[in-house]
């Protein structure tokens, strides 16, 4: 792991990328924000995002009424990028499969602050056809409630996933209602981290198209096949 993996990351670390995320999402992109009133106002929360590019992290970072630390993949943590990506809270997670990372994330929540997570695994079409099952096991072995964020206009088209949309460029973020999960009496864990993870993912797949059908704002064409890794890897019956 980086440096810095072990532990919450301290609360101070998004005074300063909270106002950068805001002038990314206001400033340089024209984003609509809609739904804020379905974010909790107060405990851990879990937000799960659709993912289309690489922007998106920061502008569900920038477009939320509440701060949080997002998983971020261990590669971008190098250089002067990976500085600013430590110093502003967020978190790097090996995809392949990564339990510190999960444990991290439980102990953010567990300290009553917010995740983000773009749990399609690696950049699409943003339809939430599949997800990794890291974030139904955060939620169940955290208790927080998860809430899909549709984001919309980081990638248009045939736009190539590396893509990075010009300045000025109108996108949509929409927070949906909230999900809490829980195990059921006599459920095993592989059956609760299977369900959970269906929930959580018809959940998101249906906000998506809300928001599409909202905002008019379609989505991109998929030119990469889906890798479901991403924190994943940790056992179902793993209290």
């Amino acid at each position: 792991m980086t440096e810095g993996a072990a532990g919450a990351p301290a609360g101070w670390t998004m005074a300063w990328s909270r106002p950068v995320g805001w002038i990314l999402d206001h400033l340089v992109y024209r984003t609509t924000v809609t739904g804020r009133d379905n974010v909790p106002t107060g405990g851990p929360v879990i937000f799960a995002g659709n993912h289309i590019s690489y922007l998106d992290g920061p502008v569900m970072f920038g477009a939320a009424p509440r701060p949080m630390h997002i998983l971020v993949k261990q590669e971008m943590f190098k250089g002067f990028l990976g500085r600013v990506l430590t110093a502003s809270g967020q978190l790097p997670v090996d995809r392949r499969g990564d339990r510190a990372a999960l444990q991290q994330c439980k102990e953010v929540l567990d300290a009553g602050r917010c995740v983000g997570i773009l749990p399609e695994g690696t950049r699409g079409s943003g339809d939430a056809a599949g997800i990794s099952g890291g974030v139904a096991w955060l939620a169940l072995n955290s208790g927080a409630p998860v809430v899909p964020v549709a984001i919309l206009g980081t990638r248009v088209g045939r736009e190539h996933l590396d893509s990075v949309p010009r300045p000025g460029r109108r996108f949509h973020v929409a927070f949906g209602p909230a999900l809490t999960l829980t195990r059921r009496a006599g459920e095993t864990g592989r059956a609760s981290m299977d369900r959970a993870a269906q929930e959580i993912r018809a959940a998101l797949a249906g906000h998506v198209r809300d928001a599409i059908q909202l905002s008019g704002q379609p989505l991109p064409f998929a030119d990469a096949p889906q890798d479901l890794t991403a924190v994943a890897g940790t056992p179902a019956d793993d209290h």
